[in-house]
């Protein structure tokens, strides 16, 4: 009879020096459950647990819902958790509730369940965090309401899971991903401060309504600002594609600009698509959809900076500017006034969550009218903060995919 081969539980890549085969074991044989219980006390504080925060103090928590359930400080015992504890959630694992402890020694709700481990505790967080284990373990729910539906302790270690026999090499592995966990919070806090300064300044350098004056402004420049209306700087495209001259379809994303049509879509050029009718972009011409969602922060009117021509389906709005200075009228654009200006002059129509806005109205649209000096000044001011903006969110995505790659082929 012919044995059965032995599975292959060793990881596509390891460190260098490590050949030691990885053990397939039950969780429960590596975690064991802590079940200590105690009161509030000096050395071991109220503490809280949330999906995507780990163990906090209870005062960081980003939502309070179960505040109720610690509120006895005097008489109720809590679960104990100390350093390095892998703690979860049974009713809220789908949604990532499964972390180590990285704050310290306190106490928690008895809802949650806490384990020690005997393996590198940096190591075993990989393991229980991945997205594979936890929808292996979401097999497990069990409740009679969804929202309840809970996966118990007994039923999430006796998963099996693949280990390192060596500790020295699990706490390499754990070491390298706290790494790029540090990494990635580092570009992550950079990327949020650059997002909310630019929206300040986009607020803080184009006058309110009732100004004429921005609260933010270059030194060099003094005296009051005027106002115009949109037909007075652009008209309206009206040149259609009536010959397969131009065969470059673009399309308006809120969040990528224009881009062209096969970037965003399975879209073959060698099919003989009939672009007759379809609006023709030159570069610098802007673009825009005249039915917005009512949820939108703001509308997506973008600037085509493809440097070349191409043609738009005509459900879109396309103009072309002149005596402006075009940077500055893009960053304008993303403030918040273009939705507040679709709200109060758009009509909601047939569809409650859309709103229309007719060209009559919207060439009307008043505009802020500094000198083109100025202009041009703050549509480089806040263009180069776009540009830092994109850079430090490639660089986060960049160590986000880094970080995904290494784990596949390292753990998962």
């Amino acid at each position: 009879m012919e044995k059965s081969k032995k599975k292959n539980t060793n990881p596509e890549v390891r460190f260098k020096g490590f050949i030691e085969d990885w053990k397939h074991q039950e969780l429960g044989q590596v975690l064991i459950e802590r079940k200590e219980m105690q009161k509030i006390s000096d050395d071991a504080p109220i503490l809280a647990f949330a999906s995507g925060q780990g163990v906090i103090d209870r005062s960081e928590r980003k939502s309070n819902n179960r505040d109720q359930l610690t509120l006895d400080q005097t008489n109720k015992v809590y679960k104990l958790t100390e350093f390095n504890d892998i703690v979860y959630n049974p009713s809220n694992l789908k949604y990532g509730a499964i972390d180590r402890n990285k704050y310290g020694r306190g106490v928690i709700s008895p809802i949650y369940v806490t384990f020690t481990t005997v393996e590198v505790p940096s190591f075993m967080e990989l393991i229980v965090k991945s997205i594979k284990f936890r929808l292996r373990a979401l097999r497990f729910e069990e409740g009679t309401v969804v929202k309840r539906q809970s996966v118990k302790p007994e039923n999430l270690i006796s998963l099996k899971v693949n280990i390192s026999s060596s500790h020295i090499e699990q706490k390499r592995i754990g070491e390298l991903f706290e790494n790029f966990d540090y990494l990635i919070s580092i570009h992550q806090e950079k990327y949020q401060k650059l997002v909310l300064f630019k929206k300040v300044m986009l607020e803080k350098m184009f006058p309110k309504n009732s100004t004429d004056l921005p609260e933010v402004r270059f030194k060099e420049f003094n005296g009051s600002w005027t106002k115009t209306k949109l037909s007075n700087i652009s008209r309206k495209v009206i040149e259609k594609n009536s010959e397969f001259i131009i065969n470059e379809t673009f399309t308006n994303s809120a969040r990528l600009g224009i881009i062209t049509q096969r970037d965003f879509f399975d879209h073959d050029k060698s099919k003989k698509e009939n672009l007759n009718g379809y609006y023709i972009v030159q570069n610098e011409d802007f673009v825009y959809n005249p039915r917005i969602s009512k949820l939108a922060p703001v509308g997506p009117i973008n600037i085509n900076k493809l440097a070349r021509s191409g043609v738009m389906s005509p459900l879109y709005c396309v103009f072309r500017t002149h005596d402006v200075d075009n940077a500055f009228l893009e960053q304008y654009f993303k403030s918040a006034y273009w939705h507040s200006y679709m709200k109060l002059n758009g009509d909601s129509g047939a569809r409650s969550d859309r709103i229309s806005i007719k060209d009559s109205i919207f060439f009307e649209m008043p505009i802020p009218y500094p000198c083109p000096k100025e202009q041009k000044k703050i549509g480089k001011f806040l263009s180069n903060l776009d540009t830092l903006i994109e850079l430090e969110k490639n660089e986060l995505d960049k160590f986000e995919c880094i970080k995904k790659a290494c784990f596949q082929r390292m753990i998962d």
